[in-house]
């Protein structure tokens, strides 16, 4: 209940759409008791000829005119009468279905456009550590998936609880008024009033089984996307290790249990509507046998007792439709659960309330006696490093040393669990996190390009016309103009998802172009050479010197014949600070840098 009411909680920022089509729904509801009563007069009067009688003596005056006026009319004129009242009743009530129907798929349709981006918000502010230990294809599916079923919940499942409600009790409301006014055997409303709790039991043990069981069916979709999402992204290995069949298998058993999970849902769902109409059925069968009875005694009309008979079958339709409305919100609540544990998880890296502005970097960057922790794994101890504006600093080491870690602590991707992350004195949790990252370029190991131009992948979120010389100005520096200049549409070819159509090198270079038009005063450099062929290397090198010029530099060297040059080597094993210096000093000193030194160039 808690969750629905959370889940409801989003409508109230369109509440009145939902007034409105309510209105609409009471106006409809209303409009099919009356046209279902207005059967006693056209049976009894006009197609019998038979004077309704109001055994009641007790009943407003307007039903007594009413009654009057109908008696004293002709049948010939009642009857065109009935068919012009007929035919407006039906056309207000598909006018006002219409309507509401309509009103209730914007608000759903709003409700789920405001979750998606409550999740995508979320998705982009929590915190790196989250994405360590979550696959895309399963966060994907919170937000296409579970907030489909949502949807469902809002469009029909709130649409139906308001609506059948309201003609559940207009059409019990009106039952028992014409019992009352026509003196109708109250035995035939002590059978309705023991008929409900025989649907209702059934029901509420139905859905508390569904909501597990969506919930299973929910979790099986994540694996799908899980699936698809690797072996698409992968497709090249799939593909270069002969592992479709291997990968088909791996879907196919995944579609099969999210299948099986879905038949369990719809046999439980299915089995809803024709036990809702049986009972409803023997309902009415039981009232056609005693009033039957009664209409041969001549104590019952036919008109009444064919007008009550079809208002008691009128209740099975809401009964059932608040069945599966029950169902629906069941199959909501599990998806909802889904999406509010998404939507409750705790960023780790966020801003301080009195977070203040980074200044531009003057002086240093200080790691002061830093350990961090990846859950109960320490990855990096007691480390202490000194660098000055303007520095080179490489970072080298076997793998799982804790480089790529450590020089993740300067954009404040993870916070440090003991020691501080201070620039020009500043503790990098003091400061607001968009003033740092503007502050900061980043060149990964494993390039992030999106599907879109050349220009726009550039100027990653900034980019226009009017900037355009700027763009081919960080290309020129990247020495990636060249290869841009040949490409079909040159700045404006769109590259593909993951810079698909390009080489890695290019790949590469377009990373750098960004990094030079952001024009950040401290860079990191995360092996960013590592996978390209010496040609590509070159020209990628070439660019990364020229980017380098006048910044503060942190680079994560796989080929330490990268980094000669740099100012200060650090040498890293196992989490700590093995040694430290310029290359020729740890050359001289011997240890871990000069035996990485020789392993890799002993290969050539």
């Amino acid at each position: 209940m808690k969750n629905y009411l959370r889940l409801l909680g989003y409508v109230k920022a369109h509440i009145w759409v939902l007034v409105v089509a309510a209105v609409f729904m009471v106006l409809s509801s209303v409009l099919q008791p009356i046209s279902i009563s207005g059967l006693i007069p056209f049976i009894d009067k006009v197609m019998i000829g038979q004077d309704i009688v109001v055994p009641n003596q007790h009943v407003p005056a307007f039903i007594t005119n009413l009654v009057s006026t109908i008696n004293n009319t002709p049948s010939a004129k009642l009857l065109g009468i009935f068919i012009a009242f007929y035919i407006m009743m039906f056309s207000m009530r598909a006018v006002f279905i219409y309507c509401q129907q309509y009103l209730m798929r914007e608000v759903s349709q709003r409700v789920v456009r405001d979750i998606r981006n409550l999740l995508y918000d979320k998705l982009l502010n929590l915190s790196m550590d989250f994405y360590a230990h979550s696959r895309t294809g399963t966060l994907v599916s919170r937000i296409t998936f579970d907030s489909t079923i949502i949807q469902d919940a809002v469009s029909e499942g709130l649409t139906d609880l308001i609506w059948q409600s309201l003609q559940f009790i207009l059409s019990l409301a009106m039952v028992i008024y014409i019992s009352i006014i026509f003196c109708i055997n109250p035995l035939f409303i002590v059978v309705v009033l023991f008929i409900m709790p025989l649907i209702v039991v059934p029901l509420i043990a139905i859905g508390r089984r569904l909501r597990q069981i969506s919930k299973k069916s929910q979790e099986s979709m994540a694996g799908i996307n899980d699936i698809l999402y690797e072996s698409v992204s992968g497709i090249r290995i799939v593909k270069a290790f002969c592992m479709e069949a291997y990968e088909r298998h791996k879907f196919r058993k995944q579609n099969r249990e999210f299948k099986k999970m879905v038949m369990k849902s719809n046999k439980r769902i299915l089995a809803v509507s024709p036990l809702t109409e049986l009972i409803t059925m023997v309902a009415a069968m039981i009232i056609l046998w005693f009033g039957g009875k009664e209409v041969i005694t001549g104590a019952l009309s036919i008109g009444k007792l064919t007008a009550f008979s079809l208002l008691i079958l009128s209740l099975g339709r809401p009964i059932n439709r608040l069945s599966r409305v029950h169902n629906v919100n069941q199959q909501a609540l599990a998806a909802a659960s889904r999406i509010f544990e998404l939507l409750d998880t705790e960023v780790a890296i966020e801003d301080k309330k009195d977070a203040i502005k980074l200044p531009a970097v003057k002086d240093e960057i200080v790691f002061s006696d830093i350990s961090f922790k990846y859950t109960d794994k320490e990855v990096l101890r007691d480390i202490s490093l000194k660098v000055k504006t303007g520095e080179i600093v490489a970072f080298v080491g076997p793998s799982g040393a804790g480089k790529t870690t450590l020089v993740s602590l300067i954009p404040r991707f993870y916070d440090t669990g003991k020691g501080a992350m201070l620039i020009d004195g500043c503790n990098v949790k003091d400061v607001s996190i968009d003033s740092l990252r503007n502050q900061i370029g980043i060149v990964t190991q494993e390039t992030i390009l999106f599907n879109d131009t050349v220009a726009a992948n550039i100027a990653y979120g900034t980019f226009n016309k009017e900037n355009m010389d700027k763009v081919i100005g960080a290309a020129r520096t990247a020495n990636a103009h060249n290869f841009i200049m040949k490409m079909p549409k040159q700045y404006e070819t769109v590259i593909g998802e993951r810079g698909f159509r390009l080489s890695g090198g290019e790949k590469q270079r377009l990373a750098i172009a960004r990094a030079v038009f952001k024009n950040p005063p401290i860079l990191i450099f995360d092996e960013a050479t590592s996978q390209l062929d010496s040609e590509s290397e070159k020209l990628v090198q070439e660019a990364i010197d020229r980017l380098m010029e006048g910044r503060t530099v942190f680079v994560i060297a796989h080929r330490l014949s990268t980094i000669k040059h740099a100012d200060i080597i650090v040498v890293m094993n196992e989490g700590v600070i093995v040694d430290m210096g310029a290359h020729q000093e740890l050359i001289d000193r011997g240890g871990l840098y000069k035996k990485l030194y020789n392993m890799q160039f002993a290969s050539f």
